[in-house]
């Protein structure tokens, strides 16, 4: 059986000019042929007209040209909104499956993408930490899902994605070199889809050196941690990476984030009842964000089947917010959505691999 040519859209910017340099062309030709693939979106070395007729067929003999596809889809409507919250499976081209999310607000419509297919760290509250880690996503498989999305909505809704957040399946900054140069293939602004990096922001759990590395960057995306508690042995109860990454240790980290790029910050804090939405978890939270340049997100936790936490019932909210705001903080609450799609991370592909699992043997 022949096999399958390697998909040049799994390269980053630099390996393809290596690759078009080792085929003996001149390095502007990686940049002609980047921006077919990622502004034109071409399907076929075929269409590349400013390319030579005999690097295409070299090209073509070398590799493929293959793309991720729009495999199921799911919906909530609200009152509050036209278009609703809508959850995809995307199949790459190697069949393996990751969730992306469309998220309508009233002003603007942002698309949350996965950077890994499962996830390495385990948190006791995610679904994609309990199918374990796959693999990396490359840059084109991120850019994929993103102009997947982005043509789902200019074709039902007539609008376009304001906003990425990469919150979706997996650690992004477990994936940097991929998800950055992702990044700067939608912010090209001489490309046909472009967004403004201040646009786009990344949530990590706190893998410090990754965001030291990305505070000396040259790069405009926001910052968002996912938190959940400020107190160190519940934190490491439910995010296994905060044993490594510890809690001073972060907020030395952001402070110094803070300091080289003017930047605030997001707190992402998932209230948890019984769990991390005491007054002690609150004046934790408070003494840690105090000194911060930072924002919280107080988040509703999405019920997820087969994992034992509760949301918080709403009086206990309120007071756990109230504690923050009297504190001077800078905080948001967002409620959760798509409880009805399985909105949380990692739920859908879960069930599409329970699904195509092959029978018991009788």
């Amino acid at each position: 059986m022949q096999q399958t040519l390697p998909n040049i859209k799994d390269f980053t910017k630099p390996e393809l000019i290596r690759a078009v340099t080792m085929l003996g062309e001149p390095a502007y030709r990686a940049a002609q042929l980047h921006q077919w693939l990622f502004s034109h979106r071409t399907r076929s070395f075929d269409d590349i007209t400013t390319i030579n007729l005999a690097l295409r067929q070299k090209l073509s003999s070398i590799y493929s040209i293959r793309t991720a596809t729009l495999d199921d889809c799911r919906q909530e409507y609200r009152d509050d909104h036209e278009i609703p919250t809508t959850k995809f499976l995307v199949r790459m081209h190697d069949d393996e499956t990751v969730e992306a999310v469309l998220i309508p607000a009233e002003d603007r419509i942002t698309a949350c993408i996965s950077s890994q297919a499962g996830c390495s760290l385990r948190c006791s509250f995610c679904a994609t930490g309990k199918m374990g880690f796959t693999r990396n996503l490359t840059s084109g498989e991120i850019t994929d899902q993103v102009w997947l999305l982005n043509d789902y909505l200019a074709d039902h809704y007539g609008q376009k994605i304001t906003n990425i957040v990469f919150m979706g399946m997996g650690e992004p900054l477990l994936n940097m070199t991929h998800v950055l140069d992702a990044i700067e293939t939608l912010s090209n602004h001489n490309y046909r889809y472009s967004l403004s990096q201040r646009k786009i922001s990344i949530s990590t759990v706190g893998i410090i050196p990754q965001i030291d590395l990305l505070a000396r960057s040259h790069h405009k995306v926001k910052l968002a941690v996912s938190l959940h508690s400020a107190i160190q042995k519940n934190r490491e109860s439910m995010m296994p990476a905060a044993r490594e990454y510890t809690l001073p240790a972060l907020k030395k980290s952001l402070a110094e984030y803070n300091r080289l790029t003017g930047q605030p910050v997001t707190l992402v804090y998932m209230l948890l009842r019984d769990i991390n939405d005491t007054p002690e978890e609150a004046r934790a939270l408070v003494k840690f964000a105090k000194s911060l340049f930072c924002k919280i997100n107080l988040i509703d936790y999405n019920a997820i089947v087969n994992i034992k936490f509760k949301p918080v019932y709403s009086g206990k909210r309120e007071l756990f917010l109230r504690s923050l705001l009297d504190s001077g903080l800078q905080v948001t609450v967002r409620k959760s959505h798509g409880a009805s799609i399985n909105a949380a991370c990692g739920q859908l592909v879960t069930e599409s691999r329970q699904q195509h699992l092959p029978e018991e043997p009788h």
